[in-house]
């Protein structure tokens, strides 16, 4: 038995007439009754009763014909779903998201991948640490990373979406908060909140430089590992810090975000998956954050470095 004879059968069962039923699929009408002999023959019973003027279905013909439709219809969603999978529609997928990025693209990226990829499951975790990251891409908790790099690794394939300046983050009641723009010598003597040392943050190792380009060396009092504890230090008079400027969308009560004066350094945003990675729905997820982190750099999503932090 073939799909096609089931379909035939649909077709007579639905028209009552076999000419009726050849036209409509396109095919002569002795070639369509010998199918369906064929296919009773096949089954062992009979399913049509035919006369001369109306083709009608007997009782196994009418159950047969609500299985005939169902198996039809599995068969039709069976390759909508197989063309939805291949289109990277369908799936599941595990992001991870360095700390700065967790309060400005993944939400922005989690709407728009409801919007256009409803179908696909989403997995996220924000506040990781790159080395983290490279770590869950190794063993499978993740799929896509959107990290700091420098990374070497010859098992990942980094892409970088965007590099964005570094800004300070102070106290509200700060000196150095009534400047537009604040010269980063002028953080020699203060107190820093940083971000882990030792090679676990490369945002750490970024604020270093910046810090030694500029003539010293910061006095790191506290280091945390996520930006909302970062931010709240800072907010509480413990210090000041330099972070990504995408941090700005993190608002907390008492801690304002100034850009640094001049040229500032920056610090690279990249998104990371396993060499081996060809998932579908992995390359589309890829293509809407590039078209995302792009469309926002184009209308200026980041909001101003010089706006302080309102309430809540």
């Amino acid at each position: 038995m073939e799909l096609r004879h089931i379909r035939y059968f649909i077709a007579v069962a639905e028209e009552c007439h076999f000419g009726r039923a050849a036209e409509r699929l396109h095919i002569a009408q002795p070639p369509l009754s010998q199918q369906i002999k064929q296919l009773e023959a096949e089954l062992g019973v009979q399913l049509l009763v035919r006369s001369t003027r109306r083709v009608e279905l007997t009782q196994a013909g009418e159950r047969y014909l609500e299985r005939a439709r169902a198996i039809v219809a599995g068969v039709e969603e069976a390759g909508r779903e197989a063309a939805r999978v291949a289109a990277g529609e369908v799936g599941r997928v595990s992001l991870g998201f360095v700390g700065s990025t967790t309060y400005e693209l993944l939400p922005r990226l989690t709407r728009v991948l409801r919007q256009e990829l409803p179908l696909v499951e989403l997995d996220l975790h924000g506040e990781m640490l790159t080395p983290d990251q490279v770590a869950g891409l190794h063993d499978g908790t993740l799929d896509l990373a959107f990290l700091r790099p420098p990374v070497r690794d010859p098992d990942l394939r980094l892409k970088v979406l965007r590099r964005e300046p570094l800004v300070v983050v102070l106290p509200e009641a700060h000196p150095l908060a009534g400047l537009d723009a604040v010269p980063l010598p002028d953080l020699r003597a203060e107190p820093f909140v940083s971000f882990l040392s030792q090679h676990r943050s490369v945002t750490f190792d970024a604020v270093f430089d910046a810090c030694l380009a500029a003539g010293f060396e910061p006095d790191v009092r506290q280091e945390v590992a996520e930006t909302s504890t970062l931010v709240s230090l800072v907010a509480a008079g413990l210090g000041v810090a330099l972070v990504p400027e995408s941090v700005q969308h993190l608002r907390v009560t008492g801690a304002v975000y100034r850009p640094l004066e001049g040229e500032p350094a920056g610090i690279e945003l990249a998104v990371a998956r396993r060499a081996r990675e060809d998932s579908p729905h992995i390359a589309r997820i890829l293509e809407i954050a590039e078209r995302l982190l792009t469309e926002g750099a184009a209308d200026g999503v980041s909001e101003p470095s010089g706006a302080p932090a309102p309430p809540g």
